[in-house]
């Protein structure tokens, strides 16, 4: 079975991927298909699967490995591949390795810069806070992806995203006069609910809990649970729960409340510049100088072009 970076233009293609981001469009004759984004440890291509079916509907879905036969065609310069048939892939049947996909930095250097960051926190009860957690999650905090698809959604991609915010706000705090402790750990832990939310040996899907509840308010119950634990009597809990519960800005990307301090609003920036400069550069990422992207679905499906050099 060959990877994704291996695919050639009019090529038959059997073997497994994962389902990124998928969409459902009708044809000029009505009829239904699928835009699905698939997805293994080399890259990603976007696929078709046309005259769509009700079994269609439960195979397609984000974070399920699926078996396809399929047909490789370019479509404006970029390759794309035409989905034959597909099923679903059960999990004893999955081919771990073609989804481990490395970070960027090394596991190492991202623990180390995490670490580095919680040596900085000076504040007593985001500290206690900090290595409850640390010890609650274990080696699934440094592990974990920080989604099944759309931006880090690689192995330790939920320490990377967290690593790059606390580095972006370590560098503006100071800048707008914000407090270092509260946004960095804010910064550190904003995500830990993710934790909860996906489940998955390799491959990562949402779990019930996650489905049901999000890893916004999973993470607001959690620090809850942990200043009561922890007997906190200080603002600081309410402060990162507040920060947590607004992270994605408004209520229509799923945040309950609008962020209504300093530290709340510049970490629900910083996450918004974070994800959204790691989907571009996903999407540039195999794209020749000169030319333009496919178009990214996340980013109001705009195709981004890549400047000559």
């Amino acid at each position: 079975m060959k990877m994704i970076s291996e695919l050639n233009d009019h090529e038959h293609v059997e073997g497994q991927f994962l389902v990124g981001s998928v969409s459902k469009g009708v044809n000029t004759a009505g009829g239904s298909y699928f835009s699905v984004e698939l997805r293994d440890a080399s890259g990603q291509i976007t696929a078709k699967k046309w005259d769509a079916t009700l079994i269609d509907e439960q195979i397609f879905v984000s974070g399920n490995v699926i078996a396809i036969e399929g047909e490789t065609n370019k479509y404006r310069e970029q390759l794309q591949l035409k989905i034959l048939s597909a099923e679903l892939v059960s999990l004893d049947d999955i081919d771990v390795e073609r989804f481990v996909k490395a970070p960027p930095v090394s596991k190492e250097e991202l623990i180390k810069r995490f670490k580095d960051h919680v040596s900085s926190i000076k504040n007593e009860d985001c500290r206690k806070l900090l290595d409850y957690f640390m010890k609650k999650f274990g080696d699934n905090l440094f592990s974990y992806p920080a989604a099944v698809s759309i931006h880090h959604e690689y192995s330790s991609g939920l320490l990377m995203h967290s690593v790059s915010m606390a580095d972006l706000a370590n560098y503006l705090c100071p800048i707008y006069d914000v407090d270092h402790d509260i946004i960095v750990t804010g910064c550190l832990i904003h995500d830990m609910g993710k934790i909860i939310e996906l489940e998955g040996p390799i491959v990562y899907k949402y779990s019930t809990e996650g489905k049901l509840l999000g890893h916004i308010s999973i993470m607001a119950a959690e620090i809850r649970k942990a200043a009561e634990e922890l007997k906190l009597t200080s603002e600081v809990p309410l402060l990162l729960e507040h920060m947590v519960l607004s992270h994605h800005g408004q209520p229509d990307f799923g945040s309950p409340v609008l962020p209504l301090t300093k530290e709340a609003l510049l970490l629900s920036l910083i996450d918004n510049l974070d994800s959204k400069m790691v989907v571009v550069n996903k999407a540039l990422q195999d794209v020749e100088p000169g030319a333009f992207s496919n178009k990214v679905f996340p980013l109001d499906n705009r195709a981004f072009y890549k400047p000559k050099k």
